[in-house]
């Protein structure tokens, strides 16, 4: 491909020498200095072999690359995929298709490599709907003055919550984590090196807040942060149970610490936390955002891994505009945790939907019913759009899990 003055673009594996340049770019593009250990972790996490750069007249002008991940997928199987990350384009050279060229060939080994699905938390909202990738969790933030949460009778405090070190939390709550994802349609799996980034827990990355704090239930844990000011406040940095007696146990703790004023969250937005209090209104809902984006690339595999909430026999249609990988394909499913069946097929299409729309309704993130009253999927029949959207309906909220 080339831009308006002529120059080519080139995209290539990363070599050594490539490093400082990815990184200042990476720097410029998201406004804040990458320190050494963050440097060397994403290394390890995305090797040379995992990155792409783009140059124009030798210049490195745009960055990609991916980690090794592991996602949940409803009913609870697990898929091996690349999660891209560190996606960036020269200010200097925008609007010139640097980004599409980086992708489609990025996408392109993926394929070849038999990825069945990629992954990504977007910067930015209305960039990869373009690229076949859909939102498929959301994180809801909350804010509680502690001061006035008072807990129900029937929230009885199950105990058993210990206060840790890091150096203590460094060997029970990577463990704790790997159960719960387990148990999260969404949920990623955290590669060795990023929890060695969370653990060193750098000043840099904390915001002024102070260093992180651990608490521990044999089935959940909190890490949080304390932020001073005219007032202590808590900021949690992750909130993960097992169980339902391990959440109400770690939020009783958090809302002991006496000298603390507020509490800040990110969770599902079916938590338990308002059931739990004598006024529910208490967290108040501060926000909203979309962690991760998913992009299918083999439609009939994944549909294959997941089970499915009830009855299904559809012939659909899947557009795919990026990569063109689309086409027609019958599902079928007898619901209750069978195996399904999806291969392309030779027939009319009784459905149409995106793959950006399919990753989003996939995971339950999104129903089926919503996306047709937008007129995002074509499907004339309704008692057909109903088995749709109920056999991809998940009894919990899907869930990320991880940032990167």
């Amino acid at each position: 491909m080339t831009t308006e003055t002529g120059s080519a673009i080139e995209v290539r594996t990363a070599t050594d020498d490539d490093w400082p340049h990815i990184v200042k770019l990476d720097s410029f593009s998201f406004g804040t200095h990458i320190v050494p250990l963050k440097a060397s972790i994403t290394r390890e996490l995305a090797p040379n072999a995992h990155v792409l750069v783009a140059t124009i007249g030798g210049q490195v002008v745009g960055v990609t690359m991916h980690y090794e991940l592991q996602i949940t997928v409803p009913g609870g199987a697990l898929i091996d995929l690349p999660g891209i990350s560190w996606v960036s384009v020269a200010a200097t050279h925008r609007r010139r298709g640097i980004l599409r060229t980086m992708l489609a060939e990025q996408h392109r080994r993926f394929t070849d490599a038999g990825a069945p699905m990629a992954v990504l938390t977007a910067s930015e909202g209305g960039i990869y709907g373009r690229f076949g990738y859909g939102p498929i969790t959301t994180e809801f933030t909350h804010k509680l003055d502690r001061r006035f949460a008072e807990f129900r009778d029937s929230a009885v405090d199950p105990g058993g919550v210990r206060l840790l070190t890091k150096e203590e939390a460094e060997q029970a709550v990577p463990a704790i984590y790997d159960r719960w994802r387990r148990q999260h349609a969404g949920a990623l799996g955290r590669p060795a090196a990023f929890w060695r980034g969370v653990f060193a827990d750098p000043e840099e990355g904390r915001n002024g807040a102070s260093a992180l704090f651990f608490l521990l239930h044999d089935d959940g844990y909190v890490s949080y942060r304390v932020r001073t000011g005219e007032s202590m406040s808590i900021e949690v940095a992750d909130f993960f149970a097992v169980t339902p007696g391990a959440y109400i146990a770690l939020w009783r703790t958090l809302c002991g610490l006496d000298l603390m004023q507020t509490i800040t969250v990110s969770d599902a937005p079916d938590a338990l936390l308002p059931y739990l209090l004598k006024n529910p209104r208490l967290p108040q809902l501060t926000g909203s955002y979309d962690l991760l984006w998913a992009r299918i690339l083999d439609f009939a595999g994944v549909l294959r891994a997941r089970s499915y909430a009830s009855e299904i026999d559809v012939v659909l249609e899947i557009t795919d505009d990026f990569l063109g990988q689309g086409g027609v394909f019958r599902l079928t499913s007898e619901g209750n945790g069978a195996n399904a069946k999806c291969e392309r097929a030779d027939e009319l299409p009784r459905l149409r939907i995106s793959a950006g729309d399919l990753a989003s309704v996939y995971f339950g993130e999104h129903r089926a019913l919503s996306l047709a009253q937008a007129g995002r999927i074509w499907v004339p029949e309704t008692d057909l759009l109903e088995q749709f959207d109920r056999a991809f309906a998940t009894t919990a909220a899907p869930r990320g899990g991880m940032f990167f």
